[in-house]
């Protein structure tokens, strides 16, 4: 009987053939890196590949490393086995993993979305004998608004509190889903201002991306310049005293897990919207449909759920891995660098 191509050990997903890790998640000397979330991209590999667009972005949050970048679609080859990068639409730069050896293929996903969010390269389904897929909302009960009428009311509360005179205090990963509300807030309404940590990874990405101007905060920013802005902040700064120097203020949190019932008042926010970077229930089924595979391993989320329904309802072989991703689980406090962790006190 013959190995599996990509087999899950102690360090990460390995390709034994080519003597290559993907998303490793303890050092090892090459690895294939999916995005720049924490939980997948860590510290301390000998050689990184990534996509061309996600070095910079791994770059300002690991250091110096020796990397090589890589574009959609290209194949290079390892000891006989053949890789490529294809759009994930989960965050900016972020892959799912093609690899190929002797006919056969596989998929490792990372994380990813359906909805094309206007920023992030959309997600393409790829063809494979086996995929990998994450399953963080991996159950029937989440199925995601349209995202445009997410934003429409993320504009309108941000109007509201203007008219209020209240500041407006947005919460987001400072990679990925920060970028993605300010593609979408609407300058018309008023100013953007930004926390650090946003703003040095949104400089990262200006290059490559849109976005509107942003103002950072600083020790010098007066309370009085923000009444009736909105502020994009990392969830990690909710309930210090760096928000507690806005006042009066409003805080909304986007997010897949306002989803749940009482995930908002249990956080103590005024506002909760629900906006994910990962795919609902039916993007995920969606999904493995058009891979047209046989195989599906579920690795972070929901995985004994969502691998039973594959297994009942789509008569696939399905089953489960235990791997060190955590999906939004962690980003809300992986996704800083020890130094953006920091906060920046504002002048009264």
């Amino acid at each position: 009987m013959k190995s599996p191509l990509l087999v899950f050990n102690e360090n990460g997903i390995y390709c034994e053939q080519a003597d290559v890790y993907i998303d490793a998640w303890r050092p090892v000397s090459k690895c294939i890196i999916t995005h720049g979330h924490a939980d997948h991209s860590r510290w301390g590999h000998q050689q990184y590949i990534t996509h061309t667009n996600n070095v910079p972005i791994i770059k300002h949050r690991l250091g110096e490393i020796t990397v090589t970048g890589k574009e959609w679609g290209e194949t290079f080859t390892i000891n006989g086995v053949t890789f490529s990068l294809h759009p994930a639409g989960h965050i900016v730069a972020s892959s799912q993993v093609r690899v190929s050896y002797k006919g056969e293929v596989w998929v490792f996903t990372g994380d990813f979305k359906t909805e094309n969010d206007g920023i992030a390269e959309p997600y393409e389904p790829i063809k494979c004998h086996t995929f990998i897929t994450e399953c963080t909302f991996g159950l029937p009960a989440f199925k995601w608004t349209p995202q445009q009428q997410v934003f429409n009311d993320i504009n309108n509360w941000w109007n509201q509190n203007r008219v209020d005179g209240r500041t407006s205090i947005l919460f987001g990963y400072s990679l990925g889903k920060a970028q993605r509300l300010l593609k979408h807030l609407d300058p018309a309404i008023g100013k953007i201002y930004t926390h650090g940590a946003i703003e040095n990874m949104t400089q990262v990405l200006r290059s490559q991306y849109d976005f509107p101007e942003t103002i950072r905060i600083t020790k010098d920013t007066k309370k009085e310049e923000l009444k009736g802005q909105i502020v994009l902040a990392p969830p990690s700064t909710h309930g210090g005293t760096w928000i507690r120097k806005m006042v009066p203020y409003v805080t909304a949190s986007a997010s897949g897990w306002m989803a749940f019932r009482g995930a908002r008042r249990r956080r103590a926010l005024d506002r909760g919207f629900v906006l994910s970077d990962h795919a609902d229930w039916e993007g995920l089924l969606k999904a493995v449909e058009e891979t047209g595979c046989s195989k599906v391993i579920a690795t972070h989320g929901y995985t004994d759920i969502f691998a039973r329904y594959l297994r009942e309802e789509m008569s696939l072989d399905a089953r489960t891995e235990t791997t060190q991703y955590e999906g939004e689980t962690v980003e809300a406090t992986n996704s800083l660098s020890s130094e953006e962790v920091s906060e920046t006190p504002i002048s009264l």
